[in-house]
């Protein structure tokens, strides 16, 4: 039994990946797919709160912080997905370098990240659409817009969105990739119409105390934003769908972390430089906000497009990034086979399903934001074990060709690893407790399913 726990995926097996799946993204499709799920609810919901109540104008350093240990986490990735360019990201990475057991806990991890993380999305789409919906006509019981808990019955809009994009995704990964790049246009085209707009009304003078919950409160930011950048790793699980994956799956986790840390930083600048930051306290639509502050009245249908947009794209990446991770935890034999086969779309169907599946019944009926922080400590798990994994596979095979390789090891993946340590210290006991009891349930589905497999 423990000799099965700790056995190590085959190097040529990791790196031969399973060949059914249609190489069709290039750099620019992955980077818009990295852009497309970290631009999302960070920006147009987290920033003013994260301001209000923890950094104030300090909040581009917890940025910066989080960043960086995101950033050294992605040099991480780049390597190994130019090394191992097979599905699965961080879970096929961790199975090559640590073994089985480690494997399925990450699995698990990034299930939690992509399942909860999606449907927090979808909810919070559904609220930006049943705010329009009025004004077209369109009125919907309320029953019919709240989860259970909340006293409704299904909350329908998140439900139909999931359900379009996993629809989308059946089609194919060429399709997927196509609408994503249209509506990462369209929210980056927001994005910028706001920085444009309130450039001109930033009053310096905000800016004064620049710490004014000093340094404690530029860490605990930093592990509250942390959240923004959600889904980066995301774009390793699409790397057996990449053409020329040695050169291209560097360029797009790097390139869209940059693009995503740079247009942050901006967006916090402006927020804190056009009103105080304890004005944004208990604001939910901070940019929105920021644009009534600066005179620019019809700022919120400007927002409304955006957002809409931006979490559509968040939602689709999710789906495609998940049913991607459980293909590969079947086709290891980890989960039920039926979920590694390939439709005649190129896309592992059943397993984009069963995403559909719980995403639906997660985003309909619960209320996603008692356990969205959830979502952070599965992550950091996953960068902190994939840092690790970089260490030891370089130890394993130093000559081993590497499309890419990252730069001041082992300085980079150790950097990662402390920072990802210190931003899991800053989360709560709750939060700590409730992910035991996750990582107990998988245990559990571990030892009674994936562990007696042979």
């Amino acid at each position: 039994m423990e000799k099965g726990i700790f056995r190590k995926l085959p190097i040529s097996q990791a790196r031969g990946g399973g060949g059914k799946l249609r190489r069709t993204l290039g750099s620019f499709e992955l980077t818009m797919m990295g852009v497309g799920v970290i631009l999302g609810s960070g920006l147009f919901v987290i920033t003013g709160v994260a301001a209000a109540e923890h950094a104030g104008p300090g909040l581009v350093l917890s940025f910066v912080i989080a960043g960086i240990a995101c950033g050294c986490a992605a040099l991480c990735y780049a390597e190994l997905a130019s090394f191992i360019p097979a599905s699965g990201g961080a879970y096929t990475f961790v199975y090559a370098g640590l073994g089985e057991i480690f494997a399925w806990f990450i699995g698990w991890c990034l299930t939690l990240e992509y399942i909860v993380g999606m449907s927090a999305i979808a909810v919070g789409w559904s609220a930006y659409v049943s705010n329009i919906l009025p004004l077209l006509g369109i009125q919907l019981p309320q029953k019919f817009l709240t989860d259970v808990s909340s006293g409704g019955m299904v909350n329908l809009p998140a439900v139909v969105i999931i359900s379009i994009m996993a629809l989308i995704q059946m089609k194919g990964t060429k399709e997927s990739a196509r609408l994503n790049n249209i509506l990462v246009t369209i929210k980056l085209t927001v994005i910028f119409m706001f920085i444009a707009l309130v450039a001109g009304r930033v009053d310096p003078g905000n800016y004064d105390p620049f710490l004014p919950f000093g340094w404690s409160g530029v860490f605990s930011g930093a592990a509250v934003v942390f959240f923004a950048y959600l889904g980066f790793d995301a774009i390793a699980n699409s790397a057996e769908e990449v053409k020329d994956p040695q050169r291209n799956m560097p360029r797009g986790i790097l390139g869209s972390l940059a693009i995503a840390t740079i247009l942050y930083i901006t967006v916090t600048l402006m927020l804190t430089g056009v009103s105080k930051y304890y004005s944004y306290a208990g604001v939910a639509a901070p940019v929105a906000f920021a644009l009534n502050e600066a005179g620019i009245r019809w700022g919120s249908a400007l927002v409304s497009a955006g957002a809409i947009a931006g979490l559509m794209t968040g939602v689709l990446v999710f789906i495609g990034s998940e049913s991607r991770l459980i293909y590969s935890m079947a086709r290891d034999g980890l989960l039920p086979k039926t979920f590694a086969k390939v439709s005649r779309s190129g896309v592992p169907g059943k397993a984009v399903a069963c995403v559909w599946f719980l995403g639906s019944l997660l985003a309909g009926t619960l209320p996603i934001s008692t356990i969205a922080e959830l979502c952070n400590m599965g992550t950091l798990w996953a960068f902190f074990l994939v840092a690790l994994t970089l260490l030891l596979l370089r130890q394993r095979y130093p000559n081993m060709e590497r499309g890419f390789s990252a730069p001041l090891v082992p300085w980079v993946p150790l950097t990662a690893m402390g920072l990802c340590a210190l931003l899991a210290g800053q989360l709560s006991s709750v939060t700590w407790t409730a992910f035991g009891g996750w990582t107990l349930v998988g245990m559990c589905v571990y030892v009674m399913y994936g562990s007696k497999r042979d």
